[in-house]
């Protein structure tokens, strides 16, 4: 058996564990084949700190952020972050994944929302990528300026790469267009081609995308399932794509339910349907088949975020990781 379709781990559903357990994480991930590991930011950990700690526990696994909001980090400040955990690990691909942040994550940083996420990304993008060259920056966008700006290091021939969070089809487009690739979420398999269609007519931007899986009991996993996606399917963005993709009576109910401040009815409105297609939950097989679904639908490096739901919360992530890693295997 051979590692064919490189394989990545997210802690960013595993904050339940503790920020330590990341180290332990990294470990088993490396151990098991897989070949990157990815963090979140919004209020609790510092993403990059955490890829830090991996970077000394499992060195052989590429870092990845999935992802920063770039209204709380300037494109300066990424830069430097990102070219520090580059000259740190020379060995490794250094992957800054960046995104248009929600409001209420907005608001407990004391920053607006944006008001042309279009515009904004792409000015991100472009000054982040020169801040890397290592010559003088002057730059003056709309959102962003600098004068005179230099990176206080010098990169050796690898240097970071920036991957775009991307939902609707501009900011899709905008990815293939300017970016080194894309971070799908909350994508059933059956719409990644929809997706990836979109980011092909800006550009040839690489295909990174989360898949939401569990190994354990449909009874056991299915309450947080629905919160989950609950929480997702309230934010705008998301609702459209859930429609898109086939949910359309889930997400018209859920919304009908929750104006009426019925939570528990916005949950019930939540079918195995859905849950089966987003946070897939089931055995170790059925594990293995769902992530296979995603490569074969042309993600080009899946990410596993493992939901710890039961009672043995790293049990099941174990086993999670153990089934989605099967998924990359083929027969010599």
């Amino acid at each position: 058996m051979t590692n064919q379709t490189p394989m990545g781990i997210t802690f960013g559903s595993l904050s339940v564990l503790g920020p330590k357990a990341i180290t332990e994480i990294a470990i088993k991930a490396q151990g098991m084949g897989y070949k990157s590991i990815w963090t979140v930011e919004a209020t609790g950990t510092d993403a990059l700190t955490m890829l830090g700690a991996v970077s000394h526990a499992a060195p052989k696994l590429d870092l990845g952020s999935g992802i920063i909001p770039v209204q709380v980090r300037t494109p300066t400040l990424a830069a430097m972050s990102a070219a520090t955990l580059q000259a740190l690990n020379p060995d490794v691909d250094i992957w800054l994944g960046v995104g248009v942040s929600a409001p209420g994550i907005l608001s407990q940083h004391g920053q607006p929302n944006a008001d042309k996420p279009i515009g904004l990304m792409r000015e991100y993008v472009a000054l982040f990528k020169e801040c890397l060259s290592g010559e003088s920056v002057t730059f003056e966008g709309d959102y962003f300026q600098t004068k005179r700006f230099r990176l206080g290091m010098r990169l050796e021939e690898r240097k970071p790469k920036i991957v775009m969070a991307a939902l609707n089809p501009q900011m899709l487009k905008l990815a293939g267009e300017v970016a080194d690739g894309v971070l799908l979420n909350y994508l059933p398999a059956s719409h990644v081609r929809a997706s990836i269609d979109k980011v092909r007519q800006g550009g040839d931007a690489k295909i990174f995308a989360y898949v939401h899986a569990a190994v354990t009991s449909f009874e056991r996993g299915a309450k947080s399932a629905k919160k989950d996606l609950f929480n997702y399917a309230m934010a705008d963005g998301y609702a459209k794509m859930f429609r898109e993709a086939g949910f359309d009576l889930e997400v018209t109910e859920l919304r009908a339910r929750q104006a009426e401040k019925d939570r528990d009815g916005a949950l019930e409105a939540i079918s195995e349907r859905m849950i089966q297609a987003i946070d897939f939950i089931g055995s170790k097989s059925e594990v293995t088949e769902f992530v296979r679904a995603y490569i074969e639908a042309g993600v080009e490096h899946p990410i596993l975020m493992p939901m710890p739901w039961g009672d043995d919360r790293m049990g099941v992530t174990t086993d999670t990781m153990a089934a989605a890693i099967e998924a990359t295997q083929e027969s010599n």
